[in-house]
């Protein structure tokens, strides 16, 4: 059996500030970008990963969702204990540098870890946390 990753989710709460990020700031390619009443779910990839994507979608557009769920999400988001993502990256420090440089909140500074990569960290616009990890040989 042969499973591969597809697609993952991340909350966003404000889709303009998220596209910056992960386009501009983060040269992820726009793939699709869908609206529905008041909501937007923006797929972003890298493109040298066309078979992978991350879906910036609404925190709370299940609709089944109460309002305390919604407003525990929107909490917990707030905090940057919701989403999170990992990138490889074949330079930490230059990442680094760079997604700094671009004024995203710096989390962890580039740090060498006993389990093989050097990594670093941000929150995006969202307040997910955002690392970069380079395998150390």
């Amino acid at each position: 059996m042969d499973i591969k990753l597809s697609h993952t989710f991340l909350p966003v709460d404000d889709p303009d500030k998220a596209v910056e990020f992960y386009r501009d700031v983060l040269g992820l390619e726009v793939r699709n970008d869908v609206g529905y009443e008041k909501m937007r779910w923006i797929t972003v990839g890298s493109p040298t990963q066309p078979e992978v994507d991350i879906v910036l979608q609404p925190p709370a557009a299940n609709p089944a969702m109460s309002e305390q769920d919604k407003e525990a999400i929107a909490d917990l988001m707030a905090k940057g204990f919701y989403g999170a993502v990992v990138f490889w990256t074949d330079s930490c420090d230059a990442t680094f540098e760079h997604v700094s440089a671009a004024g995203a909140d710096v989390l962890q500074e580039p740090t060498d870890q006993p389990y093989g990569v050097r990594d670093c960290a941000f929150r995006d616009p969202a307040g997910n946390m955002v690392r970069f990890a380079e395998a150390k040989s």
